[in-house]
Order: C-alpha cells, then structure tokens, then sequence
C-alpha cells in the first residue's frame, strides 16, 4: 500500500502547480490600522440559513439585543421589516427560540398589538453593526440604536420632533410558543415582565424570563394591551405596554432593559448593578470587551477579506454559552429551584452535539477560564437536577439532537486541566450517564438507547417507536448513535485512565470498539439494525437510513478513536484514500476547489442531509472528516480539503455553510485557519494542517497554557504554496501530523515551512494520530 505513496505525491503536485486554491494568498498586511472589531462584520451568516444575529452583545452575555424580521434566530438579511429589538438570540440555531421582549419604538396614535402588524421598514444601506453595537434607520423616521453588558441591553431611539413618540413593549410575542405574560408600570420611569414560553425545535417544559426596563426619563402617558385590547392609562396587562414621550425639544430616549431568569428580584439587581450609564459609555464598554477577546489571537498576512472572515468567526464563537446567573449569583437549576454559583460564573445553553467537535477546545484554549466555569455549570446541571443535559436552552433540557455529546465536551475540559478540583464530581456525572439512563420522571433522555448498546453492543434503529419524551430519540437514529456512543466511551476511558479508574477505563475502551458493530461487510459501510439485530433498510450508504442529518458516507469518518480500525474494516489504506478522494470529490478540487466546494459538497439546501455521497461542509457530522487523511499517509491532502472548505466563508451576508450552531462552524473556521484541529474531539489531539496566514500570535492564559504564547507560522503560505514540507515545534523537527495537549502548554512556537508541492512530510505510519485504548 505505501509503495504507491510517492508516485501520488509526485502526481499530486503536478496537478497542484496549475492550480489556485481559492484560500485568499497571504499578502504583506499585518494588524490592523484601527480596532480588530473593525474586522467584524456581524450580518455575515444572516442569510441562506447561517442563522446568525447582528445585534448586540457581549462575550458570552446573557442578553443578544437584535432586530427581528422574523427567522428562526430573529434576523433574516432577505425580510425588510422589523417587528422589534428583542433580548434573547442564540447565534446560529436551526429552530425558533428566545426573542423575549420584543421592543419597538412607533409615532402616532398605538391601534396595533400584533408585532407583525405594526413592523416598521428598514432598508440595509441604513443599517450597521460592530461587535457590542447595532444601528437602523426604520421607516418611521426613527433612529434604534442598540449596545449591551452582560446582563442589559441598552437601547437609544432618536425620533422625529412629535408629542406622540411611543416605546412598544410586546410581552407576548417572541421567537419561542408563548404560555403565558404578565405587564406592568411601575412609576413613570419603569416597565416590568415575567415572560413564560417554550418549544425549541419541539416542546420544551415552560421557562420564565423576568425583565425591568428603566427609561432615562419620564413618560407622559402609558398604557397596557391584552389581546387586540388597548387600554390608555393602564397599569398592568397580558400582552405588553406602550409609553410615550413628547420629543417635540429633546428628540432622544434611552432605556436599558435588564433580564433574569431567577424572579423580578433579580432582574433589578441585575439593572441596578449594569444601568445607570449613558448609552455611549456602554457601548464603549462593549467595544472594549470585544477588543480584548478577539486580541487573544493576531494575525499576519492574508488579505483583508480573509482576515474580516477570520475576526468575524472568532467573534461568533465568543457569543455563546451564555451566562445564566444573576449579579448576585443565583440561577435557576434544572430542578426549578434557585441556587447560588459560589466561585464561578454560571453558564446555560448548550448546543452539545455541535460544539463539542470544535468550540469547546477553541475555547479551552483562548478563553480557559470560562471554559472552566462552563465545565463546573454542566456538573452543576447534574447536581441540580440530576443528570447532565444533551442540548439545554436556560434551565431546561429540549432533547434535541442526539447521541451523547456532553460526554467528549467535558473530557475535553479534563484533558485541557480545566477540571482540577472537581475532577471527581464531574467523572462520577460522566459515569452514570454513560452507564444509564435517566428515569421516566426526569425531563432529559440522556442515552435513550444505553440499555440495548450495552446488552448487544450497538443502539437498534427503531424507526416507529413513539417518543418517550419532547425532542429526538435515539431509537430513530441507532447507526449515528452507535458511533456517537463509542466515540464518548473512548473519551471517557481516557479520563477514566487518568483518575485511576482502571477498570472502567477498560470497560469504557471495549465499549469503544461498538463502532464495528454496525459495519456491514457486504456494503462496505456502517448501517443500521434493527432491534433482531438485522441490517435495516437500504444497502446504498447515501440515503441516511438510521443517520441523523447525514448518510453512511458521511458517519464513515467519525472514529477517531480508532482510525486504523476503522481503515482495516473498510479494506485497508489503499481502499480508504481512494473512498476519501470520492468524498471529497478530489481530482474536481484539484482543478476547481472553489466550484467544488460550493457545487459539488453543497448539494443542497441547509437542510438537505441525505442522498448524498460527498462531504457536507454545511453540518457537523463530517467536520472531522478532511483530517483523516493525516491518518492514512496523505496529509497534503488535509490542507487541499481544508483550504477548500475555507473558500465557503465569505464576507458577506451568505459567508456561513449552514447554521453556525452557537459558534460550531465559525470555531471550525479560526482552528482550521490556523493549521490547529482537534481531531480527537473529547480528548487533546490537534492535527496540523497549512494555516492560511503568515504569522499567527495567539495570547494564553498561563494558568492552563503555561507557555502563555504560541506563535505559528507560516512564511509565504499562498494558493500556490500551500504543502507542507516540514514542521518544527521550538525550533526542533517535528514528524508527526499532531500535536498534543500535553506539548501545546510548554510550547512557543509552531513553524510551518510551505512549498509548491507535496512532501513526504506526515505520510511514515508513526506520523498519524495515536490510537485511545
């Protein structure tokens, strides 16, 4: 198999030297003249389903204040009315969800209770958004400006010169299934809700959010609305509130809107440890926030729309988790009753089965210390209310998506040492959930399938079993669950190993090896079975029975705890390089990557996750799938994959695949830029690939990366020079194609020398990733 080798490299770069990968060539620029937040541009993804938000936040903040037009996130770049400038947005979400307090300032006489009736229209050439700030021109004649801290959003309308300039204040609409909404005035400054909803994606248990708006002066009339009903000068209603101004001298209006989950209590603690500062200073403040995050990595090189697309990216996957806990430390647990975060931040909202293949381990690495914080609120999430969650939206569990994807996400805090001091508590979580499941009372299904996986070694495809609670069952995606089973087995076997528990962590390795369960010989690929243990359905891998939001041809390459194994089932190296290059539809690439990219993997909308047989850079099951070829001797092949798929993040409005599924898509952009992927998600393997700029600096915190700064780089790194033809760590040769946790925290510099062609750089087979046992 490897006496081929060479003539393919030799090939391989022929075809490269006429080709222009469409990564943008690394130029002469370095930093930026102004602020790095100049570089982003927060509408990218806010078109063809990126679901993004433009609106205001900061890193990790509570509240997202945005425009509403009307998508599953609040802002569809397409639509041309704003229903309201709303509190809660989750970046990238595939279903509706938040949107709480929908806030629209109107002139004239208030006959409209339905936001879609009383949406103002807006054109973009009067519109703009910065990190932490947001800015419309409404049809009205208004101007909304929109800043935020972490647990306020702060909101100044300009308004024409009227006695009838009104602040709409709808409880009773939002992204999310209304259940019930309270309104009331309390003085001539102050407006309070309590907003209670559900349904993300299917129904959720209710949630009630509690806000406190406080006006930067008096209103000169006010009034209440339940139902179509309005009322002028009432105190208190079901629907929502209007108050009214007269900006006939003074045309301005602040007001900053805080928000708790806990009760009304904490939601004015909130306002009053946030507000009290004008508009200008908050958003100054912002800016800064965003300022220090995105400076924890300096760029070199590229041109100025990769390195927009780069700032922009590492923007989204600062926006979420979301902080959870009031001012004064309280949250409300998954067990409905309030407790205090003692000594840490606490986090909530959990997109698990997205981001624990690249946020979480960008954001072990740039931003430890929350990282910690959100690790200890997951074991807290368990302590609360008993088991750990698998897709959480505030304190409750929504059952969506599938698998067990908390499980590698906190082994990737253990292997990253975010976890010193409770290491214990969070393992014993990560054991009862891998060894059972939750009871019928218990809102989460955890792993739904553990029962059978664990008497026969695989989860049984059960297309018509009823659900047993809200969301998705594992039952009805039994192959992907298999392999999402034992992917975390082998994750946990390893923190297992490393806590001194060697029995389970050889009981959790075996059960790392299920993956073989479910190949079937005669196709080639991994299928489902049905609960007799038969293969079911169809034979052909491309039509995703038992896969969830994906086919066989894509689940091929989720094991990375065995890629050997897995290469040895399929037919060995020779058959596995050749089953990649028609994934990933490699001699097309080679003379086209950019076509390739968006016409050939692209096969469809967003949602569009079966009948297919190439890679789907637009979902996550296969995010880990261009770095296999650092396991089976060709990793140029990795930066010729990589590099393609980076030419779909673009600096526009349609710049993400897909939903960006609070930071998942654009985490996979900034690691892949950089040349560092975590091919073991859940356990601290990064592989290397060509990084897309020159020079690289990114800032550590000593804590947990002792070295406190890594440098990489990448001297002439081009569409034309893009192979790798060797790597030194500290100035000392460097063979293999990864790089560990472990070296990482002592190392200071990663250095990439690039050329025209492949090398034989990574291709030995002690090159490739180790094997988890």
């Amino acid at each position: 198999m490897r006496g081929t080798r060479r003539t393919r490299l030799c090939l391989a770069g022929v075809m490269a030297a006429s080709t222009l990968i469409a990564t943008p060539a690394a130029g002469a620029a370095g930093r930026t003249d102004g602020h790095l937040t100049d570089l982003v541009n927060p509408f990218i993804g806010s078109q063809d389903e990126g679901n993004t938000f433009p609106g205001a936040a900061v890193p990790f903040g509570m509240v997202q204040l945005s425009p509403d037009t009307g998508h599953f996130s609040g802002y569809d770049y397409t639509q041309a009315r704003i229903r309201g400038f709303s509190l809660v947005h989750l970046s990238g979400v595939g279903c509706g969800i938040g949107g709480d307090l929908p806030v629209l300032p109107t002139t004239g006489d208030v006959t409209q209770t339905d936001y879609t009736a009383y949406a103002t229209g807006f054109a973009h050439r009067d519109e703009a958004a910065s990190p932490g700030y947001y800015r419309v021109g409404l049809a009205s004649g208004i101007r909304a400006e929109l800043t935020a801290t972490a647990r306020t959003g702060v909101q100044r309308y300009t308004f024409p010169a009227t006695d009838k300039a009104n602040v709409l204040l709808n409880a009773a609409q939002s992204l999310h299934k209304s259940v019930s909404s309270t309104v009331e005035i309390l003085d001539d400054h102050t407006v309070r809700t309590a907003i209670t909803g559900h349904g993300f994606c299917r129904d959720t248990r209710p949630y009630t959010v509690y806000t406190v708006t406080r006006f930067s002066r008096p209103f000169t009339a006010y009034g209440t609305w339940d139902g179509k009903q309005v009322t002028p000068g009432s105190r208190t209603g079901s629907g929502g509130a209007y108050v009214r101004f007269d900006t006939s001298k003074d045309r301005t209006v602040e007001a900053t809107t805080a928000l708790s989950y806990v009760d009304a209590r904490g939601a004015a603690g909130n306002l009053a440890a946030e507000g009290g500062r004008s508009f200008g200073a908050v958003r100054e403040a912002a800016r800064a926030a965003w300022e220090r995050r995105l400076a924890a990595i300096h760029v070199q090189g590229g041109t100025d729309t990769l390195r927009r697309t780069f700032y922009s990216s590492l923007y989204r996957s600062f926006l979420a988790p979301n902080i959870g806990n009031d001012t004064d430390g309280r949250y409300t647990g998954w067990d409905r009753r309030i407790h205090r975060a003692d000594g840490f931040t606490y986090y909530q909202n959990w997109s698990l089965w997205d981001t624990y293949r690249t946020q979480v381990q960008l954001l072990a690495l740039l931003a430890p210390r929350e990282a910690r914080d959100m690790a200890r609120s997951l074991v807290a999430v368990d302590e609360d209310g008993g088991w750990l969650p698998k897709w959480g939206y505030g304190p409750v569990e929504t059952n969506v998506m599938s698998g067990d994807p908390v499980t590698p996400f906190l082994t990737t805090a253990y292997q990253a040492g975010l976890l010193k001091g409770f290491e214990q508590r969070a393992y014993r979580a990560l054991r009862k959930n891998a060894d059972g499941v939750p009871p019928a009372a218990y809102p989460g299904i955890g792993r739904e399938a553990n029962a059978d996986y664990l008497a026969h070694g695989f989860a049984p495809y059960i297309w018509d079993r009823p659900l047993a609670k809200m969301g998705d069952s594992d039952y009805h995606h039994g192959a992907s669950v298999t392999l999402e089973y034992a992917l975390a087995d082998a994750m946990l076997a390893q923190m297992a190993r490393g806590l001194g528990h060697d029995a389970d962590a050889a009981r959790y390795a075996a059960r790392a090896q299920n993956y073989r369960n479910i190949f079937d010989p005669s196709t080639g690929f991994f299928r489902a079975r049905d609960g007799s243990g038969a293969f079911y359905g169809s034979a052909d891998p491309a039509k995703g029975t038992g896969f969830h939001e994906g086919t066989a041809w894509q689940y091929q390459w989720l094991v990375p705890q065995d890629v050997p194994g897995m290469v040895r089932l399929i037919g060995g190296e020779r058959v596995a390089n050749d089953r990649l290059d028609s994934f990933f539809a490699y001699d097309k690439l080679l003379a086209d990557p950019a076509k390739t990219a968006r016409e050939g993997w692209v096969h469809g909308g967003a949602y569009d996750y079966y009948n297919a047989t190439k890679y789907n850079p637009m979902n996550e099951p296969d995010l880990i799938a261009p770095y296999t070829y650092l396991a089976t001797g060709q990793p140029w092949k990795t930066t010729d994959v990589v590099h393609a798929a980076l030419t779909l993040f673009t600096d526009g409005p349609t710049g993400i695949t897909g939903n960006d599924d609070l930071g998942t898509m654009s985490a996979w952009n900034v690691l892949s830029s950089i040349g560092l992927f975590p091919i073991q998600p859940g356990y601290g393997t990064w592989g290397l690939s060509t990084p897309v700029f020159d020079r690289v600096d990114l800032t550590l915190d000593r804590r947990y990366w002792p070295s406190g700064r890594l440098t990489i780089t990448a001297p002439g790194t081009s569409a034309a020079d893009r192979y790798i033809q060797s790597v030194r760590t500290d100035g000392r040769a460097h063979g293999r194609t990864y790089v560990t946790n472990e070296a990482l925290r002592a190392m200071r510099s990663l250095a990439f020398t690039v050329g025209s062609r492949p090398s034989e750089w990574g291709t030995s087979p002690e090159a490739a990733q180790p094997v988890l046992r």
